[in-house]
This record gives structure tokens, sequence and C-alpha cells, in this order.
């Protein structure tokens, strides 16, 4: 009875490192991996097509734009991507001087020239009637992107004004250079500036206006003084002041003043 007992011990045993053995050995898919699967996206080369084609970033952030619309009146509308959120920000006090236009800033951080796309074609540009449009986007296009080229975004600046135009054909767009970033010598800042060349003939002299504020961020050797962007991107209090000034006599005639 003992050697009974004692055999059904060792083959008990025997069973347990077996199972051991075995899922030490089992090892997890690549596929389960969420590092592999994270870097594959990073990884994913840019095309032509991304920043013509709408995608959806932040559908939380577009329902808010959707309720300022039934909110009332748009007079004047802002479109683009962190540097226009910022009015919310380190522009507040300067934006009060836009109330008298009813303005909406549909800015969001991080856009590129496809969710600005998605937006419009989502409802943002519907049962509202601007004036005035003022468009901003594409830094992030160039900025986030090594392999993204300064033609593929203006491309994508280009369908958004399209889609201004028809949807909203009484508005007049003011389409913004896009403003200056990094060292003058930064790959950025050379995108920016061959974007821009661009997107200028855009500009048709009547509902498209193009308009290059961009000298007032720059001081004299071309460089962009820390007091008006921190980081060289995006606008401070200061900045967002030279911003309003500069555009401040084309929006006025663009508005009807």
């Amino acid at each position: 009875m003992k050697k009974h007992i004692s055999g059904l011990v060792a083959l008990a045993i025997l069973c347990w490192l077996a199972v051991s053995v075995a899922a030490a050995q089992v090892t997890v898919p690549a596929k389960k991996r969420p590092g592999k699967a994270k870097a594959a996206r990073a990884e994913k080369p840019r095309t032509a097509e991304d920043a013509v084609t709408p995608a959806i970033k932040d559908p939380n952030r577009h329902e808010q734009f959707m309720a300022r619309i039934k909110e009332g009146p748009v007079g004047l509308l802002f479109l683009g991507d962190s540097i226009t959120d910022g009015w919310r920000g380190g522009g507040r006090q300067t934006w009060e001087k836009l109330a008298k236009y009813q303005p909406a800033n549909f800015g969001i951080s991080g856009d590129r020239t496809e969710h600005v796309l998605w937006r419009l074609t989502h409802g943002e540009l519907d049962g509202i009637q601007p004036k005035v449009a003022v468009v901003m986007i594409g830094t992030n296009n160039v900025g986030h992107f090594a392999d993204e080229r300064p033609e593929w975004a203006a491309a994508g600046v280009k369908k958004i004004v399209e889609t201004i135009r028809e949807k909203l054909p009484q508005t007049k767009v003011l389409l913004l250079a896009v403003f200056p970033r990094d060292a003058k010598d930064s790959p950025a800042r050379k995108k920016v500036d061959a974007l821009n060349e661009i997107i200028a003939k855009f500009d048709d002299g009547q509902k498209t206006r193009y308009l290059d504020i961009n000298k007032v961020f720059l001081d004299s050797t071309g460089e962009i003084p820390r007091e008006i962007m921190p980081d060289r991107l995006h606008p401070n209090a200061k900045g967002y002041e030279l911003w309003y000034e500069a555009m401040r006599p084309t929006l006025e005639e663009m508005m009807g003043e």
C-alpha cells in the first residue's frame, strides 16, 4: 500500500514538472506584443494620400464644436491645430478683441490636414455662415513626419480650402502662411517655407486671400525670439497679440469694415 502511494506521489510530481516546463516555454505571439505593434505603426511610411484623406482624431472635441454651432451665430471661424487652439490659452485676452465678430475657434492640438478635413466633412461647416474663415494648418504634417513632403501637405491645405468654398460659397477664406518653427536652418523650418511657397498660389484675390505675417515672429537674424514663442512653435500672449495686430487690417477688410 505504501509503495502504491509513493508511486502516485512520484507520478504527480513528474506531471507537475512537465506542465511547469511547458508553461515556461510558451511565448507571446508577435501580434500580441503591444510594443512591437506600436513600433510598426510609427514606422509606417507617409504617403501623398494621407494628407488629403479625412481621418478622425478627436471626436470629443468635434462634438464640442458641434455644440458651439448650436449655441448661436458664427461670424468668424478659425480652423487649425494647436496654434489656433491656443487662442483659448495664451491668446485668450487678445481673443476678446474679436468678440464683435461672433468668433468660433475650431482648432485642435496635433491636428494635421487630414484631421481638419474629417471635421469639415462631418458637420463643422453645417448650419453656419461665417463671413470669414481663417485657416492655418500643415505644421504637424511636415513637423511630425520626416518623410512628409511639403507638396503633400499643400495638397491637404488646398482640399480644405476647396471644401470650405464648396460648403460655404459666401464665406471668404483668409489663408495664413504656416508660422515659422524651430531654428532658422532646421529641416522643419525649411519644409514650412516650402509649404508656404505653394499655398501662396491659392490666393485668387477675391474669395481666398493668402496672408504671410511671419516676419513679426522673427528677429533680424531670422530666428524666433523665446519671448514670443518659448518653444519656437507656439505663441505666448505676446505672440498672439502680434498675430492679431498683423492680421487685423486684412481681416477687417474681409469682414466688411
